[in-house]
C-alpha cells in the first residue's frame, strides 16, 4: 500500500520557522507533482505550494517569499521550509503526490500551530 509519511509539524512562535517533510513509502506510479495544502478550522483546504518533477514551483500568494518547497525525485520526498511564520499559518498541512494521469495520494496531515 502506498503511503505518504509526513513529519515536522509542531508549535512555533510567530516569526519562527518549521520544516515539513513528506516521503512516499512505496511508489507504484511515476509522480509528477508533489505539493502541500493546508486546512484551518472552519475553512476549506487550500493550496500552499506545489513542485513538478522538473522543478517548477507554484506558491499561494500568502506564503510567497516566506515558504520554499523542494523535492528529491529519486527518493520521492518533498519538503516545505516555512519561515517568518504567522498565526494565520496555523492549520493542518497535507502532503499530496499526483501521478501523470491525475491520481492523487494524500498524507494524513500534520498540525502546525503558530502562537505565542
Amino acid at each position: 500500500q502506498v503511503q505518504l509519511v509526513e513529519s515536522g509539524g509542531g508549535l512555533v512562535q510567530p516569526g519562527g520557522s518549521l520544516r515539513l517533510s513528506c516521503a512516499v513509502s512505496r511508489s507504484i506510479f511515476s509522480i509528477n507533482i508533489m505539493g502541500w495544502y493546508r486546512q484551518a478550522p472552519g475553512k476549506q483546504r487550500e493550496l500552499v505550494a506545489t513542485i513538478t518533477r522538473g522543478g517548477t514551483t507554484n506558491y499561494a500568494d500568502s506564503v510567497k517569499g516566506r515558504f520554499t518547497i523542494s523535492r528529491n525525485n529519486a527518493e520521492n520526498t518533498v519538503w516545505l521550509q516555512m519561515n517568518t511564520l504567522k498565526p494565520e499559518d496555523t492549520a493542518v498541512y497535507y502532503c499530496d503526490a499526483r501521478s501523470y494521469s491525475g491520481v492523487d495520494i494524500w498524507g494524513q496531515g500534520t498540525q502546525v500551530t503558530v502562537s505565542s
